[in-house]
């Protein structure tokens, strides 16, 4: 019980930090998977006409929401850990009870899949106002309206939009995260023959980093995916209506690297928003 509540503790520190460090590259990467372009040039019109305040744009639901899904995630996660390592020392071949790379990934994935009940919808909501039009055209004034005005239109479906390449993200995401934090810090302990408390803890948040890269460059076409059908119409102006429809347009409009829009911005903001997540 203590573990859990220091993983629920420390994902929440981890969320806000996540929302703080890592929102303006957040909302660069949001419109280029939206509609396209250069990186450069999408930060500097929201600079030049829309001021820095948005770059902050959408902050409100990740900040209210965040800390709660990170700590869903780490206390999801030592839930699952916990039930492959009971399971592993029922078996005489592990003693121990040590887990697995594999089942680092699972329980990460099953973690993953846990948190996307609540990370769904807040990244929805977050999409719709980093994504509306500026001034006058302004769709949403605020998260109160963004979430009736998607009501309206569609309910609760509306409000879990794209909901199933949202689990499939946060599976195969998370799982990688985890998975890929554990085999680097096991790597430092066996490089410098320390055990795990001796390890420096600069050293876990580079390990974290990096574990977002990774996180990052293998999960990024379903984040794409997601982008494009949480930012899209409603009605006559839905273009995706499914998450076959939105890969078979986003791969014949752009092939590989179509599914790969946004990946800057998401790659400058893993490295100080994991390591800040695994650091706290």
């Amino acid at each position: 019980m203590a573990d859990t509540i220091r993983d629920i503790v420390a994902g929440a520190m981890g969320g806000a930090a996540q929302v703080l460090i890592g929102q303006p590259f957040d909302i660069v990467k949001v419109r280029l998977q939206a509609y396209g372009g250069d990186a450069l040039d999408v930060t500097r019109k929201i600079w030049s006409l829309e001021g820095p305040r948005s770059f902050y744009k959408g902050t409100l639901p990740p900040l209210l929401g965040v800390g709660a899904c990170v700590s869903i995630q780490f206390g999801a996660f030592h839930f699952f850990s916990q039930q492959f390592d009971n399971f592993n020392k029922q078996q005489r071949s592990n003693h121990e009870g040590s887990l697995s790379l594999g089942q680092v990934y699972l329980a990460g994935g099953l973690a993953g899949v846990t948190n996307s009940v609540i990370s769904g919808p807040i990244e929805h909501i977050r999409i719709r106002l980093q994504t509306q039009p500026h001034g006058e055209k302004k769709l949403y004034p605020g998260v109160s309206d963004c979430v009736r005005k998607i009501w309206q239109h569609q309910g609760i479906s509306g409000i879990y939009r794209a909901q199933a390449v949202t689990i499939l993200r946060e599976f195969h995401g998370y799982g990688v995260w985890f998975a890929a934090y554990e085999g680097l810090v096991q790597h430092v302990a066996r490089m410098e023959g320390k055990n795990r408390s001796e390890i420096e803890s600069w050293k876990f948040a580079v390990c974290g980093g990096l574990a977002g890269e990774f996180l990052w460059l293998l999960s990024h076409p379903l984040d794409v995916i997601k982008s494009k059908m949480q930012s899209d119409g409603f009605g006559h102006d839905q273009k995706y209506k499914t998450m076959r429809e939105a890969i078979r347009q986003t791969w014949r409009m752009g092939g590989i690297s179509g599914l790969f829009e946004g990946i800057g911005p998401a790659l400058l903001r893993a490295m100080p928003v994991s390591a800040g997540t695994f650091a706290t």
